[in-house]
């Protein structure tokens, strides 16, 4: 695996590998890697003929009061998961590097980067796209990988793509998750024991909003209403959200009858996480679906 430090030379090797008629995937990442990363990783390998990854914390994306300073920094750790599953080339540069002299232009996806986490962190996901449309142009990949457990980010990512006619695929890969159904994520490590155990919640949510449509339940609201009363047996645990959406525009819906997101955002301690499953017409669900 080679690690490359400057966007001259990721460019610059990025280019090379297409000429030669070389396929990227991609996976941007802000490191303190897990198993959800590694199953990005795999599939990339499997549709590309080179794997390429970035570790970048992205400090246009953490608001004033956020956890930027304390984010997970793990990056020997890190190198050493990616060169075990063969990645073949590492982006880790330095903010100075990707913001020089500061940023004065911005990526900004009106009206979905209000929606879900955008209303809750104002600027994230004009951060987000911003970082990842400056990736896209450095590494040039033909597919880009992401989490569902993003699933408001993959919904931004993908109408920017779309909407700035960029010549790459968002593939989104399903929800990881803890052998008791907490969503992977970096900032798991952030939980106590005891805030471990009461994080399930999120999962035990969709699990009963799951059961409800496969029961026929189609009222946004009642399945709103359900979950609300899942939290409550975790009064410690703060909701942030609780919303059926469109999955592509990230509006409300009143019926889950023609699909829907179904998203669930919480504070356990001072941690905020969120989850989500897909709910399907026909009294059929996706589920929060376990892989391990």
């Amino acid at each position: 695996m080679r690690t490359l430090r400057t966007i001259e030379e990721m460019r610059a090797t990025c280019a090379r590998l297409r000429a030669d008629g070389r396929r990227i995937g991609f996976v941007p990442t802000m490191g303190a890697l897990h198993a959800g990363h590694m199953s990005l990783v795999r599939s990339a390998r499997a549709q590309s003929d080179v794997v390429a990854v970035s570790i970048f914390v992205n400090p246009m994306q953490f608001g004033p009061h956020e956890d930027f300073s304390k984010y997970p920094r793990t990056f020997e750790r890190d190198s050493q998961m990616l060169d075990a599953e063969k990645v073949d080339l590492l982006f880790a540069p330095a903010t100075d590097e990707m913001y020089p002299g500061g940023a004065k232009t911005f990526v900004e996806v009106a009206e979905l980067s209000e929606r879900l986490d955008g209303r809750s962190r104002p600027g994230h996901f004009r951060g987000v796209a911003t970082v990842v449309s400056k990736l896209f142009h450095i590494v040039g990949p033909q597919r880009a990988y992401f989490g569902q457990k993003d699933a408001a980010q993959a919904a931004v990512l993908k109408r920017m793509v779309h909407d700035l006619d960029l010549d790459v695929e968002v593939v989104i890969c399903p929800i990881v998750r803890e052998p008791d159904g907490l969503a992977m994520s970096s900032r798991n490590v952030y939980l106590t024991p005891a805030e471990r155990k009461q994080a399930t919640v999120l999962y035990r949510a969709l699990n009963r909003v799951q059961f409800l449509v496969d029961k026929g339940e189609r009222k946004a609201a009642e399945l709103v209403d359900a979950a609300r009363e899942v939290f409550a047996e975790e009064p410690a645990v703060r909701i942030d959200y609780i919303e059926a959406v469109h999955p592509e525009t990230l509006a409300p819906v009143s019926d889950v009858g023609a699909g829907a997101l179904f998203a669930v955002a919480a504070y356990v301690g001072n941690t905020r996480l969120i989850d989500n499953t897909l709910l399907f017409g026909g009294g059929k669900a996706t589920g929060p679906a376990m892989i391990r």
